[in-house]
């Protein structure tokens, strides 16, 4: 069942990119970036409050908020830097070059996390290294 929220994590991820790139047009990327945040958090808490997800805040600890609220730091760098490659350079260019976090997640899982880098792991991240290097170049 994983793979169909991966999939459509691609798929929403895909649309992003091109939603984007129309939607900053003349705009600050910063203010873009604002803007989708804002979205993205009546979105967010929207499904909290619909699933009923609420309830389980007051067990959260202190190591959950702290990684939860790095993690939220990295996305918003992210975001950032993402939303201003799009607005200086084409989709199709972007988009790719972005999924190299796709293999810099696999080292990192495998240095911080003490993941198993397995052979097909290995040669599906050095693929995208290797696709990054020549779109880039």
């Amino acid at each position: 069942m994983w793979w169909i929220y991966a999939l459509l994590s691609a798929l929403f991820a895909a649309l992003t990119a091109i939603l984007a790139k129309v939607g900053i047009k003349g705009v600050n990327t910063d203010l873009a970036t604002a803007i989708r945040t804002v979205v993205i958090l009546f979105v967010a808490w929207g499904l909290v409050f619909w699933r009923g997800g609420l309830n389980t805040l007051p067990s959260l600890s202190r190591q959950n908020w702290l990684f939860l609220v790095l993690s939220g730091v990295a996305t918003g760098i992210s975001w950032i830097c993402y939303f201003k490659a799009l607005q200086l350079g084409k989709v199709s260019q972007v988009a790719p070059v972005d999924k190299l976090s796709v293999a810099i997640a696999i080292i990192l899982s495998v240095v911080f996390l003490g993941e198993v880098l397995t052979w097909k792991t290995a040669i599906g991240a050095i693929l995208i290294i290797g696709g990054t290097l020549v779109l880039i170049l």
